[in-house]
């Protein structure tokens, strides 16, 4: 029974670990793309370039791309820990697990979707020029 109630830990944290590699990758994304934008936009202002549409336009596309791949990620995590927790009550109605330690709320997905709202005010910004970021 312990070794099952430890099972459900480690596939936790595996969980955990799944979606900070979608926010490492998602985040190289938005910051990356941002920078494209600002960084072409600037050069564009200052008169140093005369067009610059397509690198930024590149730019939001990785912006978005990010925020996508963000949303499916957090979407997946939650998917899976509510089918986790699931399975975890089963098996403790069936008396195979102790279930005594608490199952909390993901760290991992709180700072998930505090990088999920970051990367909605850098897209406002950039495709409505509205925001802190404009």
């Amino acid at each position: 029974m312990r070794r099952t109630g430890m099972a459900f830990q480690r596939t936790r944290m595996a969980a955990d670990r799944t979606l900070m590699a979608v926010i490492r990758t998602s985040l190289s994304l938005i910051s990356f793309g941002f920078t494209i934008y600002q960084f072409f936009n600037k050069m564009k202002d200052a008169g140093v370039i005369k067009g610059a549409a397509a690198a930024r336009n590149f730019g939001t596309t990785l912006v978005l791309l990010g925020i996508g791949m963000l949303i499916f990620g957090i979407v997946y995590h939650v998917q899976f820990m509510l089918g986790l927790r699931d399975q975890r009550e089963q098996l403790k109605a069936a008396q195979l697990v102790h279930a005594e330690s608490h199952f909390p709320v993901s760290l991992v997905l709180i700072v998930a979707v505090v990088l999920l709202l970051i990367g909605f005010a850098a897209a406002a910004s950039m495709i409505l020029h509205i925001g802190p970021y404009d």
